[in-house]
């Protein structure tokens, strides 16, 4: 279709890219791995983070080999699923862990959107 002078209309467009991310602060890490021979079990785990971070934390706690518990900063499954996040928590911290490990781990979430959008008067 063209317009009144006779062209044909251009189309611009404007691409945005876009990274999210959890904002958050120190002393807690986003996560603990509890062996089922750690130091600290998961109740004292609990009293912890409520202690420190009341309302937080959860602690799950894990049917598996050698790790008992885990405890997720809850912001954190604003952002993927509960099962997903510590199922992935649990595969990965398999291969680093023992019974006797009480592992912290902080996660960089991240999403990026990319959006076009038509520009006008332009």
């Amino acid at each position: 279709m063209k317009n009144g002078r006779g062209k044909s209309p251009t189309k611009r467009k404007v691409g945005l890219h876009i990274h999210f991310s959890e904002f958050d602060l120190p002393p807690m890490q986003d996560v603990l791995l509890v062996g089922r021979r750690a130091p600290i079990g998961p109740e004292a785990v609990r009293r912890m983070v409520e202690a420190l971070a009341p309302g937080q934390y959860e602690v799950i706690l894990i049917d598996h080999t050698h790790i008992e518990a885990v405890a997720v900063k809850t912001t954190l499954f604003n952002w993927i699923s509960r099962d997903e996040l510590v199922n992935t928590l649990v595969e990965e911290g398999d291969t680093i862990s023992n019974e006797n490990s009480l592992i912290k781990a902080q996660l960089d979430v991240t999403m990026s959107i990319f959006k076009e959008v038509e520009l006008y008067n332009v």
